[in-house]
Protein backbone atom coordinates (compact mmCIF):
# COMPACT_ATOMS: atom_id res chain seq x y z
CA UNK A 1 0.00 0.00 0.00
CA UNK A 2 1.35 3.10 -1.06
CA UNK A 3 2.27 5.63 2.17
CA UNK A 4 -0.20 8.08 0.29
CA UNK A 5 -3.33 6.02 1.11
CA UNK A 6 -1.68 4.39 4.28
CA UNK A 7 -1.53 8.28 5.57
CA UNK A 8 -5.15 9.00 3.88
CA UNK A 9 -6.95 5.89 5.41
CA UNK A 10 -5.65 7.06 9.34
CA UNK A 11 -6.18 10.78 9.18
CA UNK A 12 -10.10 9.71 7.76
CA UNK A 13 -10.06 7.22 10.45
CA UNK A 14 -9.21 9.25 12.86
CA UNK A 15 -11.33 12.17 12.18
CA UNK A 16 -14.35 9.46 12.52
CA UNK A 17 -13.69 8.88 15.78
CA UNK A 18 -13.08 11.73 16.81
CA UNK A 19 -16.47 12.76 15.57
CA UNK A 20 -18.65 9.74 15.93
CA UNK A 21 -17.09 7.41 18.40
CA UNK A 22 -14.74 4.41 18.42
CA UNK A 23 -17.60 2.13 17.35
CA UNK A 24 -17.91 4.17 14.04
CA UNK A 25 -18.04 2.40 11.23
CA UNK A 26 -16.39 2.82 7.32
CA UNK A 27 -16.02 1.58 4.19
CA UNK A 28 -12.99 1.98 1.67
CA UNK A 29 -15.42 4.88 0.03
CA UNK A 30 -14.77 6.99 2.82
CA UNK A 31 -11.21 7.66 1.82
CA UNK A 32 -12.52 9.49 -1.35
CA UNK A 33 -14.75 12.12 -2.78
CA UNK A 34 -17.46 11.51 -4.33
CA UNK A 35 -15.72 12.44 -7.45
CA UNK A 36 -13.47 9.74 -8.83
CA UNK A 37 -10.48 11.49 -9.24
CA UNK A 38 -7.89 8.96 -8.48
CA UNK A 39 -9.34 5.84 -10.04
CA UNK A 40 -5.81 3.87 -9.18
CA UNK A 41 -5.50 4.58 -5.91
CA UNK A 42 -9.39 3.75 -5.43
CA UNK A 43 -8.63 0.08 -7.10
CA UNK A 44 -5.64 0.28 -4.45
CA UNK A 45 -7.77 0.63 -1.37
CA UNK A 46 -10.63 -2.09 -2.81
CA UNK A 47 -8.20 -4.78 -3.68
CA UNK A 48 -6.37 -4.38 -0.32
CA UNK A 49 -9.98 -4.19 1.52
CA UNK A 50 -11.96 -6.67 -0.55
CA UNK A 51 -9.67 -8.92 -2.27
CA UNK A 52 -6.44 -9.13 0.32
CA UNK A 53 -8.51 -8.98 3.18
CA UNK A 54 -12.14 -10.29 2.43
CA UNK A 55 -13.78 -7.39 4.58
CA UNK A 56 -17.31 -6.81 5.12
CA UNK A 57 -18.31 -3.16 3.36
CA UNK A 58 -18.99 -1.70 6.84
CA UNK A 59 -16.05 -2.30 9.34
CA UNK A 60 -14.72 -0.54 12.38
CA UNK A 61 -12.93 2.21 11.81
CA UNK A 62 -10.61 1.30 14.82
CA UNK A 63 -9.81 -1.90 13.01
CA UNK A 64 -9.12 -0.34 9.91
CA UNK A 65 -6.48 1.96 11.73
CA UNK A 66 -5.11 -0.60 13.55
CA UNK A 67 -4.92 -2.99 10.19
CA UNK A 68 -2.94 -0.03 8.43
CA UNK A 69 -0.34 1.01 11.05
CA UNK A 70 0.28 -2.61 11.78
CA UNK A 71 1.34 -2.95 7.78
CA UNK A 72 -1.42 -5.72 6.81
Amino acid sequence: MRAVLRNKIIEVCDKKIASKGENVGVSFYAFFKNKNDDPELLMEAAEWWIKTHQLDHFEKALKIKAMVVAGE
